[in-house]
């Protein structure tokens, strides 16, 4: 039967919607709007109390939390102590899971021996959050973010980020490539979604903040580009009217509500119906600091929850 042109376009534009359109089966159920989001407490927000490791997630437990992002420095003075083993039986106590860790491998600088070891500090690193359950740790362009670096090539960046996703794939830990608004590279949402498609690896993620958005640049409407598979931790806090791009610093972040920002709407853009995704409070307020830990940690989750409240 010889198709007219109208109905060749009508059967192509289906075939081709079909394609991009994934089907809702029950292997890719529906999150209800309730689950859509999992809070989350990064410890940065209660670092300034010097509890210790075991201090912050006590408190953070406490509060009401049940994830957590930990920093890599604080997890290693624990360990000189105690054992890997010690920490996931407290946090199996505390009823936590850790969702993404901070640290600072060099892996994306141009020296060839200095990146070496970096990539080799992340591997050993990323063998440590392996062994406590921890399936992601943050990669910033630590390195390469002050004023004074050198640009770095974009290409480049993807292949040297592609080899610590190769590193994934033998420890089961995926690094976050995670866009820093003050840094000299990877400061936008472009520079860092070219580098995480260019690196060609099924596991590249990406992982944005909405003060680093804001302090970069990036414009909000930029974030539909953003495949839903990429976000899986999303970094929040807010910030004041008074303070420009230019002028504002990471200790200015404030808790949820009390600024400027455009949560909610940033939170509708980036909602997947697929998962869950997880929302970690990143402060580094000195006033906050200044109060008792656990205020500032039953503060954190009341202004968590009522962020997510109808999103």
């Amino acid at each position: 039967m010889k198709l007219s042109r109208r109905q060749t376009l009508t059967a192509l534009t289906a075939t081709a919607g079909a394609s991009v359109l994934p089907k809702v089966t029950q292997a890719t159920p529906m999150v209800k709007a309730a689950e859509s989001f999992k809070v989350c407490l990064n410890l940065s927000t209660i670092r300034g109390h010097k509890l210790g490791l075991i201090g912050e997630l006590e408190t953070a437990s406490k509060a009401g939390f049940r994830s957590v992002e930990i920093w890599m420095d604080t997890y290693q003075e624990y360990l000189k102590t105690h054992t890997t083993a010690d920490l996931r039986k407290r946090l199996s106590d505390l009823g936590l899971t850790v969702q993404n860790c901070i640290g600072f491998a060099p892996w994306i600088v141009n020296d060839d021996a200095a990146r070496q070891k970096g990539v080799e500090q992340l591997k050993r690193e990323m063998g440590l959050l392996a062994e406590i359950g921890c399936k992601r740790t943050a990669a910033p362009a630590i390195g390469m973010q002050t004023p004074d670096a050198p640009l770095v090539d974009l290409y480049r960046a993807a292949e040297r980020y592609r080899a610590i996703l190769d590193l994934s794939d033998q420890t089961g830990v995926i690094p976050q490539l995670e866009l820093w608004g003050f840094s000299k590279n990877l400061n936008k949402l472009s520079e860092v979604m070219f580098v995480a498609i260019e690196s060609k690896h099924p596991s590249a993620r990406v992982l944005l903040d909405i003060y680093h958005i804001y302090k970069g640049g990036t414009a909000q409407a930029s974030l539909p580009l953003v495949g839903k598979p990429a976000i899986e931790v999303f970094h929040v806090n807010d910030y004041p009217a008074t303070l420009d791009r230019a002028t504002i610093t990471d200790a200015d972040r404030v808790y949820p509500g009390d600024g400027v920002a455009p949560i909610r709407e940033t939170l509708m853009l980036i909602k997947d119906p697929a998962k869950p995704i997880v929302l970690s409070l990143e402060v580094f307020n000195k006033g906050y600091y200044a109060q008792p830990a656990d205020v500032v940690a039953r503060n954190s989750f009341a202004k968590m929850q009522a962020m997510v409240k109808g999103v």
